[in-house]
């Protein structure tokens, strides 16, 4: 079960400085959350991209510029498989950055990926999940109605100008709950309160699906 982290900001800040706030999280994570990880944050044409199969606190974070909005992911692979660098998130497609923290039991999702989680983008993402929020209601409701048990769906799909942040479990809620801190000029989303932001730390509501959009 991952660890995921999504920011958005006013004026260009410090990357490599909310990176380390994240890697301690995922450092003190009571699962291991070694096996890679990711991040993108938007450039000229599109997303760019970082992945490695070092665990985040171990990694070179200095060399992260400065960024108005990121997704970042720690990974705690299932069942200590697929441990590639192609199998970390956040994955990106055209304009979409999507990174994911949970578990599907015998999900029915007729779609390509290597990873549940990267069939569970692309199912989403077909069935209008990064147009609006209604659309995303019901993407997110036929993969409940297609899955034997929903231990835990939580995911950022970011497009440009928003994340679409959805927070759904049904055990385990000190580890699954998602925090949000909305600050002046910062929105900052993250698995568990961390040294990122201005302002007081909320859980989210479990069920909770919010468009997010980015400081203009």
């Amino acid at each position: 079960m991952c660890r995921l982290l999504a920011l958005t900001a006013a004026e260009p800040v410090d990357l490599a400085a909310h990176l380390r706030a994240f890697a301690e999280v995922a450092r003190r994570s009571r699962e291991y959350q070694g096996h890679g990880w990711g991040c993108a944050w938007p450039g000229k044409g599109g997303w760019r991209t970082y992945h490695s199969l070092s665990p985040i606190w171990e990694d070179d974070l200095d060399g992260f510029g400065p960024a108005r909005a990121v997704v970042a992911h720690a990974r705690s692979a299932f069942r200590d498989e697929g441990i590639q660098v192609e199998n970390n998130m956040p994955f990106v497609d055209a304009s979409l950055a999507f990174a994911f923290n949970g578990e599907l039991r015998g999900v029915r999702i007729a779609e390509s990926g290597r990873i549940g989680a990267e069939k569970l983008f692309r199912f989403l993402v077909k069935h209008g999940a990064a147009r609006d929020g209604g659309a995303a209601r019901t993407a997110v409701r036929l993969v409940e109605q297609r899955t034997r048990y929903v231990r835990a769906m939580n995911f950022v799909l970011a497009s440009p100008g928003r994340f679409l942040v959805c927070s759904s479990f049904n055990e385990d809620a000190d580890y699954f709950t998602l925090h949000a801190r909305r600050g002046a000029g910062m929105t900052v989303v993250c698995s568990a309160p961390c040294e990122a932001g201005d302002g007081a730390w909320e859980p989210l509501r479990n069920g909770t699906l919010e468009v997010i959009p980015w400081f203009s």
